[in-house]
């Protein structure tokens, strides 16, 4: 059943379109909910470490930073699982592989497990090579917290998985790049999501973000994304440290939303991609809670 309207409308409008009133209170909250969780970040300075793709390792760490969490960059099996210990959440990326990741993910995603701590899994990639394929499958026992990709990654990895479509679904996948719409990867993010009793994120035109019952649809962000490598893998990290403060499904629309803000808010400092990166950290520092928590998004029943 679809349960849709955009946020920030007067209340007379919502109900000319029939829309709920407990629709509309369970936007409200979700709002506030993403206040606070920004709130929490910029006080506490969470720290998520990550063992992440060395193309973007930068702007992974700040963007953490930016959003007020502190960063940590690992490589070593041991290292991931130090951090597991001494921060609030972790980021695996399966960007760039090495042979010692086939030590490093596992041990790292079985420790957060094991410590009931959060983590956040990106499938960069899935479907190139036999090591990143495999290291994917024997992570699904720990059941990554959010998982964060484009719509091919996600419905590549619910494939693999099993919860939904089929293996043939690695194929979809181009590299590290989308060649499905951010709507055909809704039944797979559902699926994920209710398998491993956290959120998936996919990033698109119009991001979604589910938790298996709910699909929220956000709106924002800017066309100078794609023309910057690593919007994507700086998001997951970003999404790791809202995981140290939120509940699933609160810390993956916080992320995506202020992504979405930043970006639009930098688009409009900056004409072309260098210019553009730099804009939107700033932003990402510089945006307030409740402008986060204002962008746009959609809901609807799962």
């Amino acid at each position: 059943m679809q349960r849709s309207f955009c946020l920030g409308r007067s209340m007379e409008l919502k109900e000319s379109f029939g829309i709920k009133e407990d629709m509309v209170i369970e936007s409200e909250q979700i709002k506030q909910n993403i206040i606070k969780a920004v709130k929490e970040v910029r006080a506490t300075n969470p720290m998520a470490g990550s063992v992440t793709n060395t193309v973007t390792i930068d702007f992974v760490a700040n963007a953490q930073l930016a959003v007020g969490g502190s960063a940590a960059m690992v490589y070593l099996p041991d290292e991931g699982e130090c951090l597991v210990a001494a921060g609030g959440a972790v980021y695996l990326n399966m960007g760039t592989q090495f042979p010692i990741y086939t030590e490093t993910i596992p041990r790292t995603a079985a420790a957060a497990f094991n410590a009931g701590k959060p983590w956040v899994i990106d499938p960069v990639g899935i479907g190139i090579g036999k090591q990143r394929s495999d290291l994917l499958l024997e992570v699904k026992q720990y059941k990554p917290t959010i998982i964060r990709g484009n719509a091919s990654e996600i419905i590549a990895l619910a494939g693999l998985w099993d919860v939904a479509g089929t293996a043939e679904d690695l194929s979809r996948a181009r590299g590290v790049d989308s060649t499905d719409e951010v709507a055909s990867a809704r039944d797979a993010a559902v699926a994920l999501a209710r398998y491993t009793g956290g959120a998936v994120a996919v990033s698109g035109e119009v991001d979604l973000v589910t938790d298996g019952s709910v699909v929220a649809y956000s709106h924002g962000g800017s066309s100078l994304m794609s023309k910057v490598t690593g919007f994507g893998c700086s998001q997951g990290g970003v999404l790791a440290v809202y995981a140290c403060v939120a509940d699933p499904f609160t810390a993956a629309l916080a992320g995506v939303a202020h992504y979405n803000k930043a970006g639009r808010h930098a688009e409009e400092l900056a004409s072309a991609p260098a210019s553009f990166k730099v804009a939107f950290i700033d932003e990402l520092y510089k945006v307030s809670p409740e402008e986060i928590a204002e962008n746009p998004f959609e809901l609807e029943e799962a």
